[in-house]
Formats: structure tokens, sequence, C-alpha cells
């Protein structure tokens, strides 16, 4: 495999996966809304793309990973704004399998983003790729719909894999780019009563998961990237606090969240106790496993 076609390449997982697959010698096409120069910026040496329908007319694509979706938490969860969450994940990758088919070379695998979120909330319940999922969920119905639609690349002979990724951890960006700042101020604290599951992972490792289905010929199916090392609110607030020196003795109530966020207050309130049980059984190794050493990677 040489050339590779992106979504989701500017995005925070996208923005560390394309330099790291250029320096393994990768040819990378993205596929992104923003202008060429923006895409190269932040990307590096890619052709970039702008719609689906330029996909048929590409020389050569022998694999995909698909990763592109409006942010989960940007904004609260209206109708409006649930159909765009549906739309930039599901829509988009109907389209991307739809333009693959009209190839007469077909990639060899499709790599597709989903979450854990997958599962709905699990309480404590330990979490592998063959829990059955708590289907009342929102994120349950978006990540279900989002794999739905990337099935389909089976039928032109594509490995498919699901990355089920969990709450992702980094420099400069991502949730820790919403959270630290109350903390840096003293004013962090656990949310809710701090017992539901956080199934954090670094973002080095979420790079290396996906490079790793990608060149492992008998990778396909669901993995949860997630640390082996999962982690309560209470213990996540806690490493946090430590990481940065400060205190963190304020906490937010379960109904201030919900007044404040409605349905998506469930994002923070409830989780998973997930295990990455597919990726270890099958090799792979984390960098890290250790929350304290991954929060100071991080900031």
């Amino acid at each position: 495999m040489k050339s590779i076609l992106i979504t989701g390449g500017t995005g925070f997982i996208g923005q560390q996966l394309c330099p790291d697959l250029l320096s393994k010698g990768y040819e990378l096409t993205v596929l992104s809304r923003q202008s060429n120069a923006d895409v190269r910026s932040i990307c590096g040496r890619v052709t970039p793309i702008h719609s689906t329908d330029e996909v048929p007319g590409l020389d050569t694509i022998d694999a995909v990973i698909n990763l592109a979706g409006e942010g989960i938490a940007a904004s609260r969860w209206t109708k409006g704004r649930k159909e765009k969450l549906m739309d930039s994940r599901v829509a988009l990758t109907r389209s991307l399998v739809d333009a693959l088919k009209m190839r007469t070379q077909k990639p060899e695998v499709f790599i597709s983003g989903s979450a854990v979120g997958y599962y709905g909330s699990q309480d404590s319940a330990t979490i592998t790729e063959n829990a059955a999922p708590n289907q009342r969920d929102f994120t349950h119905r978006l990540c279900s719909e989002w794999e739905k639609a990337a099935l389909p690349a089976e039928e032109f002979g594509a490995r498919v894999c699901f990355s089920r990724t969990g709450i992702v951890v980094g420099k400069n960006g991502g949730f820790l780019s919403r959270m630290t700042p109350p903390f840096r101020l003293g004013l962090g604290g656990r949310l809710g009563d701090g017992s539901q599951y956080m199934p954090w992972v670094h973002r080095d490792d979420v790079v290396r998961a996906l490079c790793w289905m990608l060149e492992t010929p008998t990778a396909s199916g669901p993995y949860n990237v997630v640390s082996p090392c999962a982690v309560t609110n209470d213990d996540f607030t806690s490493a946090l606090g430590r990481t940065l020196g400060r205190p963190t003795l304020i906490p937010v109530p379960a109904f201030v969240l919900k007044l404040g966020l409605g349905e998506m207050a469930t994002l923070l309130l409830e989780g998973q106790n997930a295990k990455p049980a597919r990726l270890q059984a099958e090799g792979f190794d984390f960098h890290y496993s250790d929350l304290d050493s991954a929060l100071k990677a991080s900031l």
C-alpha cells in the first residue's frame, strides 16, 4: 500500500496522523472543506480534494482512513444539531463508499472512525468489543449508523476496521483544551458524583492504533481504542489537578450540567469502563497506559 485517502485530516487526530504517515513514505489525499493552502499548512505535503465527487477520478487509492465528523461536544444537541452530527459522519461515509464503488481500482483497507459511545451508557460494567450496547442513547445510534455506512466497503473486497475511540488527550486541542482552563484557575472539580467512567486514550496511541490497523493484514472489525486503564471522572479530576498543581474542590452538580447542556450532559455524566481487549490480544502495545504520564505529556 502506498496511497491513502483521508477524511478528517485537519482534525485533532488527523493533524498528527498525516505527518506520521508522510514520514513513513505514504502518499496522502485529504478530503476537506478547507482551502488547499490551509489543508497543506495543517497536514503537510498532501493532495487536497473537496468533494467525494472527485474520488472516482483519483489515480490510486490503496487505503481509506475515514475520520470526518463535526465535534460532538461543540454545542447543545438540538434536533438540528443532531442532524448535522449524523450527516457529517453517516451521510459523508455513505457518499464516500458510493464513490469508491465507482472506481476500477478499489482500496484494500477501509478504516472508519467510531467511538466507545457506540455502547451507550454502561455504568461500571467492563466493556469489550463483544458487549451489547445500550440502544437508547443518541451516541449509540450515531456510532451504529456511522459503522453501518462503512460496512458496504466489504462488498468490493476492502478489509474494514472500526476505531471505537475514547476521550482523546494530547497537546494543543481536543478534550483537554476545553477542560483545563477552569482547573488552571483552581475552579476544577468532579462532574456529578464522579463515579462515571472516562475511557481516555492519548492521541499518540490513537495514531499508532490507526497505523496498526492499516498495516496489519489480519485486522478487521471493531477495536476499542482506549487506554487499558480506564478511570472514573473523580480519578481523572484528581490526576488533572495533580498535573497542574491546582486544587480540585469545586464539583459541578449533575442538575447544573443538565440545565446547561440538556441531553448532551450525558457525555459528561455517563460513560463506559471500556477495555482495548482486541488490540491487546492481537499484539498492539500502548505507549500511554498511565493517566498521570499521559497528562504530563499533554499539558
